[in-house]
């Protein structure tokens, strides 16, 4: 029996991805919020499994593929075979959820190797419809097409992590392999994926292409180049260079943000408040938060060996949470409501990627009263996670609970403002 109505059109799948997205990012605030309060150890274990597993692979198995084939349209999409997608990610879910629950790592190694199954087939189909060159010629499909390549990459350190806590003696295994290095790979294709967003629906439009082009080709290999050596000097335990390529990186992040806050004071001034952009550049913000708590964890991590429980000592452990929540709850999830709010209502207009493809994608594509209770929840996304970086500061589990239930009911309120204008269309 299936779990969905399906009628094989494309917005048919837009609309679940949606609804799918929403509820596990809530649900993984909600079990964690729970966990904060309870002290329960299976909540605050399984609650970022479902963020990467759930959200992250469907962001880029669904989301990633409509921008990319908005570029390319002979990468056509089968809605069919992304209802298999979803159905083998919520699969995918229960295997990891009682993997945790029952303690079984084998299972949880199991999980990894269904999801590279899935990553596969995608990639296959990338790299038989497009040459090397075409890929390279389209700024914003060099940063999607990585992100397909750094999810399977994320998916391979999942089955290691499980094959490694269930033999951990077994020495042909890395010591790298660890939660944190599968957290921190898991966050790569969704971080990449937004750039290239950014390229393709700001700058990429915007009176001075050529520049935006020439500058976010070079922050292409900065930021990819950047994130790859950071992991080997990592490993090497270099905090020097650790050092040096977390600076070079929150510059250029710095000039990201002020940029984007320029062109969104134009956009605003010639055209309307955009809400999605609005999300976005909150989530630059809050990058450049991620940035500053990385540079501390740093800092702090010296002398701490790689793979270490904790990261940090005891006493700094609230950089490290702050680092990992502003990236999570902060950069990937407001940066992704925001394109959200542009790609979903683009498809079911059209029932079509042509309104991605046009210069209308960012047009008065929802009513005045959608965009104005998206500024509200906004708000209440922004005031929320500023109060769980707080309450990680503080140590104080009764207000970090209380934000991220907030939280959740803020992202799942996307689902809620977006209901009815998708039900109208």
């Amino acid at each position: 029996m299936r779990l969905f109505r399906f009628d094989g059109e494309l917005s048919t799948i837009a609309r679940i991805f949606l609804s799918l997205s929403v509820t596990i990012i809530a649900l993984a605030s909600f079990l964690g919020a729970a966990g904060a309060l309870s002290g329960n150890l299976f909540l605050l274990k399984l609650h970022p499994y479902l963020f990467f597993i759930g959200f992250g692979n469907l962001a880029i198995l669904i989301l990633n593929r409509y921008l990319t084939a908005a570029i390319y349209p002979e990468l056509k999409i089968d809605p069919s075979k992304q209802l298999h997608y979803i159905y083998a990610v919520l699969f995918a879910l229960f295997m990891i959820t009682v993997s945790i629950a029952m303690e079984w790592p084998l299972l949880k190694a199991m999980t990894g190797l269904l999801l590279i199954g899935i990553v596969v087939g995608p990639i296959r189909e990338i790299f038989t419809t497009l040459s090397i060159p075409r890929i390279w010629k389209e700024v914003s499909v060099r940063f999607y097409i990585f992100d397909v390549l750094f999810l399977l990459v994320a998916n391979i350190g999942l089955f290691t992590l499980g094959l490694k806590e269930a033999f951990p003696n077994l020495g042909i295994i890395p010591f790298f392999v660890t939660q944190s290095s599968y957290f921190l790979g898991s966050s790569f294709p969704l971080s990449i994926s937004v750039m290239g967003f950014l390229y393709s629906y700001a700058w990429g439009r915007s009176s001075k292409r050529e520049l935006a082009k020439r500058l976010f080709s070079l922050w292409f290999y900065i930021f990819v180049g950047g994130v790859l050596f950071f992991l080997i000097v990592i490993l090497l335990e270099n905090y020097l260079s650790m050092m040096m390529i977390s600076h070079l990186l929150l510059f250029g992040v710095m000039a990201l943000l002020g940029s984007f806050a320029i062109y969104l004071y134009t956009f605003f001034n010639n055209k309307f408040h955009h809400p999605a952009l609005a999300f976005l550049l909150s989530g630059l913000s809050l990058l450049f938060a991620t940035s500053a708590f990385g540079i501390m964890n740093i800092y702090y991590l010296k002398g701490v060996h790689f793979g270490t429980l904790p990261p940090l000592r005891f006493d700094r452990m609230w950089i490290y949470h702050s680092h990992t929540h502003a990236a999570l709850l902060g950069w990937i999830t407001f940066s992704f409501i925001g394109m959200i709010y542009i790609v979903i209502p683009s498809i079911m207009r059209s029932n079509s990627l042509e309104t991605l493809r046009s210069d209308n994608a960012l047009s008065l594509l929802v009513g005045q009263v959608v965009m104005k209770r998206a500024f509200m929840q906004l708000t209440a996304l922004l005031l929320s996670s500023s109060a769980i970086l707080l309450a990680f500061f503080l140590s104080n589990n009764l207000l970090l609970g209380a934000a991220g239930f907030t939280y959740g009911c803020a992202v799942y309120y996307l689902r809620v403002n977006l209901r009815q204008e998708i039900q109208t269309v």
